[in-house]
């Protein structure tokens, strides 16, 4: 499975920002990248009445839409799926797989941080850097909000090289 790096933060704080550059840069460098983006609330793309809806409504355990440019999978949980179980799904086909949240879960951490929002995240196992617009007195590597390359130097020589 390709390494998973989440990138963590409070709300409003670039996360998604953050991960949109680091996905251009590390394709400018080649490399295949994934996401996965968690959300504490339920998943709203599935309308009623749909094909796919009526599907799950039936009891299909799990469907999938597809197009000639896309592939959907809809799959009915009864708890919510660890970061490495939703990984899966992905195959091998990646490099490196990029999540946003998923602060419980054991994956290395890249936090994104901004002075607006107060105190940076407590807590947070397996911090590897913070990527913030102030100084910040830690132990934890800091970067530029904007310095991506040093961002993707980081995941590329610590995670994409290394598997």
């Amino acid at each position: 499975m390709p390494p998973i790096i989440s990138i963590v933060g409070e709300s409003k704080s670039g996360k998604t920002t953050l991960i949109e550059k680091l996905i251009l840069e590390l394709k400018s460098r080649g490399y295949r990248v994934a996401t996965i983006k968690h959300s504490v609330h339920g998943l709203g793309f599935d309308k009623a009445g749909k094909d796919s809806w009526r599907h799950i409504q039936a009891g299909s355990a799990a469907t999938a839409i597809v197009s000639p440019d896309q592939i959907v999978l809809i799959k009915t949980v009864s708890e919510e799926p660890d970061l490495n179980e939703v990984a899966r799904l992905f195959g091998e086909d990646h490099d490196i797989i990029l999540a946003e949240g998923f602060k419980q879960s054991r994956a290395p951490k890249l936090e994104v941080h901004r002075k607006a929002a107060g105190v940076p995240l407590s807590h947070v196992n397996n911090l590897i850097a913070i990527a913030t617009d102030e100084p910040l007195e830690t132990g934890v590597r800091q970067f530029s909000l904007n310095d991506i390359t040093r961002l993707a130097d980081l995941l590329e020589s610590g995670f994409i090289k290394s598997k």
